[in-house]
């Protein structure tokens, strides 16, 4: 998994066959070829079903085994040039088609298409298919990528920010060295959202901004904020998008705690399953109108970065429950090199 945007964007090399966005496609392009060829192929539309499974009994082995070779191959041929990986991809296709030709034939003694018939339709899906990877590579070239991921940037625009420099004003007379602390965290942030975002940031900086967010929340909300970090599970090599927390932690303190009088509790899981990294926030949901209203606008932010960083292998999801609002992203785990 690459640390960048970047990543999504056309380098010159094959598609990363490892992706799990990259073999979706190939099974939904390859699918709807499938069903419109089957469809093609029958006078009658009462026959289309028949025929789609007579195809798909065909095409499916080829494919699945294909879509394996491609991603236990994916880092080797995205190191080569990309016509010679191009025709590295032809010939493993070319290969599976006859092994797998002679195989029908040997096992279930019928043979379901001539050779070379089938040789020149695969071929032609492949080459079809590598120059839509190519074609979509060089739409999301880094030019694009980089200015949409300023622009989503340029959208986060903290509320806490003009509350807590007046929450800092009131401390500089009677506590001076906690309003410098304060001022010190306030620095910290406004870095952070200046920052070049292009590149996955480590996990633990996120937290350290996170709770650098939070001590300045606290000078102004007092005990009505409360803070439950469960975090041991937590991998300390993981790498995710930049400012993929905070703002959600802004969130839920903008519309879970700041409308009620009464203490809140803020619960923040972060935790890894295998190759996966899954961070679960919690806050008091109390609808009051307008207060309500940017929830959708942060969550559909977030998400929209998420994806320019993993494609669909990351996501997130929100629910409502009693008095309770959950946030849940998930995303590859991505860890930091050494």
């Amino acid at each position: 998994m690459a640390l960048s945007i970047n990543h999504n964007a056309h380098t010159g090399a094959l598609p990363d066959f490892r992706s799990l966005g990259i073999l979706l496609r190939i099974l939904l392009i390859v699918n709807g070829a499938v069903l419109l060829a089957a469809l093609l192929q029958v006078q009658y539309l009462l026959d289309w079903p028949r025929q789609i499974t007579g195809n798909a009994a065909l095409v499916e082995p080829l494919l699945i085994l294909s879509l394996l070779v491609l991603a236990a191959l994916g880092r080797t041929l995205q190191r080569l040039p990309y016509a010679v990986g191009a025709a590295v991809v032809l010939a493993i296709e070319a290969g599976l088609t006859v092994v797998l030709h002679y195989a029908s034939h040997w096992l279930l003694m019928f043979d379901p298409a001539s050779l070379t018939r089938w040789l020149v339709v695969v071929l032609l899906v492949t080459v079809m298919l590598l120059a839509y990877f190519d074609l979509r590579g060089r739409a999301l070239s880094p030019a694009l990528a980089e200015a949409r991921l300023q622009a989503l940037q340029a959208r986060i625009r903290p509320h806490f920010l003009f509350n807590s420099i007046n929450a800092v004003l009131s401390l500089v007379r009677q506590q001076p060295r906690r309003a410098e602390a304060a001022l010190e965290d306030m620095a910290g942030l406004f870095r952070a959202l200046m920052a070049d975002n292009r590149e996955l940031a480590p996990l633990s900086d996120e937290i350290e901004l996170c709770r650098q967010y939070l001590d300045l929340e606290q000078l102004r909300l007092g005990d009505r904020l409360q803070i439950e970090w469960h975090i041991d599970k937590m991998p300390g090599d993981a790498l995710v998008p930049p400012l993929a927390l905070q703002p959600l932690l802004e969130n839920a303190v903008y519309h879970g705690i700041e409308p009620s009088e009464t203490p809140g509790v803020v619960s923040i899981n972060i935790y890894a399953v295998r190759d996966r990294l899954h961070v679960v926030l919690r806050n008091p949901y109390r609808v009051t109108g307008a207060h309500h209203g940017g929830n959708k606008m942060a969550v559909g932010n977030i998400r929209e970065r998420l994806q320019l960083h993993f494609d669909v292998a990351a996501e997130l999801t929100t629910r409502v429950g009693d008095n309770l609002y959950e946030v849940r992203m998930s995303m590859p785990y991505v860890k930091a090199k050494r």
